[in-house]
């Protein structure tokens, strides 16, 4: 099998690309998309190849954009949307939520809404309050919505292609911290399916669940505590709705303790679901409490220093884990 090894911006760029050339009802549409070639470099040349017909710049505006690339999704083709942040997509909520994850049951199963919304979620590095929100809780209590958070390229290229074919409305959410990762991922076709998660480390004493980029985060303290003799797997969601819960089952029936990350708040957070559903099928497997390590309940600061202490940590990873083995 050819590899290639690229950045997780490049694997984006590859199944848009893809996509676009097996279908010719999938376009682009964005702040800046086209001739900027993207706020993240991710649709860089794609207005080159495909034409402004296919790659479309869009005013400030993601209420309109929004509900046009929906009502384009209702007659038959298959938009992208570009979020410049995941924050802008406020602007388009009431789109996203009245009519792009509604339009099916409400028409009596005639119109589908084949549409992807796509772009950075989370923190980046200083951009504060109002640029650094998790969507995916907010979003996730919504039905008629699917949620995928890939953590590596290999996935966000698979998923997404897999996210441009289904016929429902996507949230394809990124991190802007890890548009730069690298690694090595198949040249020929492959598809990464939507709601199987995965085991991105394999352990016996303790699972940590995650995803999008704290998924590395985890990786990286599961190698710590390897070199203590403490085995850790980690679990890497991948698609966050439909939630894949027998993959996590499995893995905390096997090491009976689990620790769950994610970047969100803890209040009514991706892991207060997670959690709950563990409980349900793993109660009278569990050895200790689970533990949840998330963003403290605070507005994002704009201070480095401060920043990193709102932030879950390798740190109190560390500590989440020592206090399940405890």
């Amino acid at each position: 099998m050819v590899k290639q090894f690229i950045e997780m911006r490049e694997a984006l760029r590859q199944a848009l690309d893809e996509e676009m050339t097996r279908d010719p009802r999938v376009f682009i549409i964005g702040e800046e998309v086209a001739q900027y070639n993207g706020a993240y470099k991710v649709t860089k040349g794609m207005l080159d190849k495909w034409g402004a017909a296919r790659v479309i710049d869009t005013p400030i505006a993601e209420l309109g954009f929004t509900g046009l690339s929906i009502g384009a999704a209702m007659t038959g083709l298959r938009p992208v949307v570009e979020f410049m942040s995941f924050n802008f997509s406020f602007v388009g909520i009431d789109q996203i939520i009245s009519n792009a994850i509604k339009m099916y049951y409400m028409s009596g199963n005639r119109f589908s809404v084949p549409i992807v919304f796509r772009g950075p979620n989370g923190a980046a590095a200083q951009v504060s309050s109002q640029h650094s929100h998790c969507v995916e809780a907010l979003y996730g209590n919504l039905p008629g919505l699917i949620i995928l958070a890939p953590s590596n390229p290999y996935d966000a290229k698979g998923l997404l292609k897999s996210a441009i074919r289904n016929n429902n409305p996507v949230l394809f959410l990124e991190s802007e911290l890890s548009y730069n990762d690298k690694m090595e991922i198949p040249t020929e076709e492959y598809l990464v399916p939507i709601g199987k998660a995965a085991i991105a480390r394999e352990g016996k004493q303790v699972t940590l669940v995650a995803h999008s980029r704290m998924v590395l985060l985890c990786k990286i303290a599961a190698e710590t505590l390897a070199k203590q003799g403490i085995s850790v797997e980690v679990v890497d969601l991948r698609t966050i709705k439909p939630l894949d819960i027998v993959t996590i089952s499995q893995s905390v029936k096997k090491t009976a303790r689990c620790v769950l990350v994610e970047e969100g708040h803890l209040f009514s957070g991706i892991s207060a679901e997670v959690g709950f559903q563990i409980m349900e099928h793993c109660f009278d497997y569990l050895d200790a409490p689970l533990v949840r390590v998330a963003q403290r309940e605070t507005p994002m600061p704009y201070s480095k220093t401060l920043e990193k202490e709102t932030m879950p940590t390798q740190e109190r990873i560390l500590a989440a884990i020592h206090t399940v083995l405890n």
